[in-house]
């Protein structure tokens, strides 16, 4: 079990996925430390971005309860606080560090990349779900992984702001979380000017090659193998795959370009530019959430199966595959 916090909609608690495995109570604090024991119920859960939204209906729990208020992304080496109940003891911990890093991660759990903060911070089992604040008290993340290995110290994540609030406003928008939309395609860099010279691309063109499609991504009717996404709604792509996007407190910053991609919604229309046998094409392509045949995580649930005549069935997923592999 992780911490949930109270985000700006009132008789709203935000959490980590990962810290309730399914469960549909808890023990919470309250800001007395006391424990409570309360029905919980879960509003929204989704693996991808391991966020869930949930609601307490117990007035006394929310008496003289203040949200928390969301800061704006933070800059490097701005220091942060992460707050929570992780292993090693009962009462609240509290870590400060830095930002350390921003980019796009792997978040291992959801099986999908996105933005993420590193901070230097201690996160450790049992902090997932917990805030992390800026210097002004505001929210800038919700801790959710870190590296433990013998030849690291001090790497963990934060799910930032902008992350959040998509999860946040998709569901306002629709009524339902619908997840981030994808371009579903597997791209290679350009940095080698003879490959850019064998695709046809002139000296003051940039982008990045499609290697594959997902059969069922809606792109799959449009794009093409080996087609030169050269911009993503007006921003240019570089030879290694970032976009230039000015953040409000960095100017010129880089970042891969599906930072851009993430920042829309299911059903958003993106314009998409490639280059195509030497021509420049522009499609308007409408932005879905990737589709995958297989699985990528069965939301903490043990796997189902079907036993007959001493043969045991069961559906294909990742995580069984990878619990195959280390067998």
């Amino acid at each position: 079990m992780g911490q949930s916090k109270l985000q700006e909609t009132n008789g709203v608690l935000e959490n980590n996925g990962i810290a309730l495995s399914g469960e549909d109570n808890e023990i919470l604090r309250d800001r007395y430390m006391s424990f409570m024991a309360l029905i919980v119920t879960l509003e929204i859960f989704h693996m991808n971005n391991l966020s869930a939204m949930l609601t307490v209906n117990d007035d006394e729990f929310w008496e003289g309860v203040l949200p928390v208020e969301f800061g704006s992304l933070p800059a490097l080496q701005d220091a942060v606080t992460v707050m929570g109940y992780p292993i090693g003891g009962d009462t609240i911990s509290v870590t400060s560090g830095v930002v350390s890093r921003m980019e796009i991660l792997t978040y291992v759990e959801g099986s999908i990349e996105l933005l993420g903060l590193q901070i230097d911070a201690a996160i450790n089992p049992g902090n997932s779900g917990g805030p992390a604040f800026n210097n002004k008290g505001n929210l800038v993340g919700i801790a959710f992984q870190s590296i433990k290995d013998q030849d690291v110290e001090n790497i963990g994540y934060v799910i930032p702001t902008p992350v959040i609030m998509h999860f946040i406003k998709d569901y306002e928008k629709n009524g339902e979380y619908t997840g981030f939309p994808t371009l579903g395609v597997e791209w290679q860099k350009m940095e080698n000017p003879d490959l850019r010279m064998s695709m046809g691309m002139a000296s003051n063109q940039k982008g990045v090659r499609i290697k594959r499609i997902s059969p069922t991504a809606p792109e799959f009717k449009v794009l093409k193998p080996s087609d030169i996404i050269l911009s993503f709604d007006g921003i240019d792509i570089a030879n290694d795959g970032t976009g230039k996007h000015f953040f409000p407190f960095r100017h010129g910053e880089r970042i891969g370009f599906s930072y851009l991609v993430t920042q829309k919604y299911t059903g958003d229309v993106a314009v998409v530019k490639v280059l195509r046998n030497s021509e420049i094409l522009e499609f308007k392509l409408e932005l879905m959430p990737h589709k995958q045949l297989i699985p990528a995580h069965i939301k903490g649930r043990p796997p189902s199966y079907y036993i007959v005549a001493g043969f045991v069935f069961s559906t294909v997923s990742i995580p069984y595959l990878c619990s195959e592999v280390h067998v």
